[in-house]
């Protein structure tokens, strides 16, 4: 049973709203959730995953309580934007352990990086002998993140729930 793009219904979206909030559950308690009995619950999981809509499951670590003290917003231009200048420094990215996020933008910036380091030292190394001596680099602007007040997941399932009320009302 394969998801067609955009062929979520109501218990695909609370699914997946559900697994957002608490991926760890087990398959019995999301059906219970949802709804549904659990095998038709796991072979929409299964769709659901195989459709991309699920990309993966991941623990929401404590990054500062391991030992990463640092975060930071490095903003950086390219000197050449083609498609192949682009893609080069977004596999460059993949490659750095300290850039967690890496997001193209339109505008004056081309990218901005999230990274993490576990002290300043280790992040103006890396700055210094790795992102601003990067091929096709024109310019690097960092801000060091103070304190974060709002880091949530996913997508506000709520908004899309309302959304799609209003829709069909019209």
């Amino acid at each position: 049973m394969a998801v067609p793009s955009g062929k979520l219904d109501a218990i695909d979206r609370r699914i997946l709203a559900e697994l957002q909030a608490d991926g760890r559950m087990t398959n019995v308690e999301l059906a219970r959730r949802v709804g549904i009995s659990a095998p038709p619950c796991l072979r929409r999981v299964r769709a659901l995953e195989e459709a991309g809509f699920i990309r993966g499951y991941h623990a929401d670590v404590d990054a500062r309580a391991l030992g990463f003290e640092v975060q930071v917003f490095a903003m950086v231009g390219l000197s050449n934007q083609s498609e192949a200048a682009l893609s080069a420094f977004e596999a460059q990215c993949r490659e750095w352990p300290l850039v967690r996020e890496c997001h193209m933008l339109n505008g004056e910036i081309d990218f901005i990086l999230k990274c993490v380091a576990p002290d300043l030292s280790t992040f103006q190394r890396f700055l210094t002998e790795e992102l601003t001596a990067a091929e096709n680099v024109a310019s690097v602007k960092t801000s060091l993140v103070i304190r974060c007040s709002k880091d949530e997941p996913g997508v506000p399932f709520d908004v899309l729930e309302k959304r799609l009320e209003e829709s069909a009302l019209s």
